[in-house]
């Protein structure tokens, strides 16, 4: 990994890798004092979910969520050539932090519940996973872009809600993880 990605010829300075998920890496970055995501578009093989251009995607759903109007990082700049963009740092724990730390709020259910009514609404649904989702000074964000047509299968109340507490998904998740690491 280079410590400099460039996106669209701005320099960015790499600080952490933040998470790697089924469409790229995310990376903590630094241009002009300023602290960033740069996610980095990748083609490693997923055994279950399907992509197309995954940049697009990226973009086309940027834009399905912000008619949603649900809390989300805003994108600043997108580099089709490099694949990679640039959004909005949104500091604190992930939702996976705090269920595993054993400090889970009930509010954050509420609004995440809020969320899933909104997009919903659209036709959407949003990967509930709680790796998606920070929370900063008490306000629940989806940090990720990626957003599905509706279906009941993959809604908050039948799929996500599964990893939202200590349940059995969520600890046979950690299990199978851990033993990959």
């Amino acid at each position: 990994m280079q410590d400099i990605l460039t996106v669209n010829h701005t320099p960015y300075r790499i600080i952490r890798l933040l998470g790697h998920g089924k469409g790229g890496y995310s990376y903590l970055a630094e241009s002009q004092g300023k602290q960033v995501v740069v996610k980095q578009i990748h083609h490693e093989p997923c055994d279950y979910y399907t992509f197309g251009n995954k940049i697009e995607a990226e973009l086309n759903d940027y834009g399905r969520l912000l008619r949603t109007g649900i809390r989300l990082p805003k994108m600043i700049d997108a580099d089709m050539a490099a694949e990679r963009i640039v959004k909005e740092y949104i500091d604190g724990p992930t939702i996976f932090e705090l269920v595993k730390a054993g400090t889970m709020n009930p509010v954050w259910l509420a609004q995440v519940r809020e969320m899933a009514a909104a997009v919903r609404a659209f036709g959407l649904n949003i990967d509930y996973f709680p790796t998606n989702f920070i929370v900063q000074n008490g306000s629940l964000f989806y940090i990720d872009y990626e957003c599905n047509d509706y279906m009941d299968e993959w809604n908050f109340e039948n799929w996500g809600i599964k990893y939202w507490s200590q349940t059995r998904e969520f600890l046979d998740y950690m299990r199978q993880h851990q033993a990959a690491n």
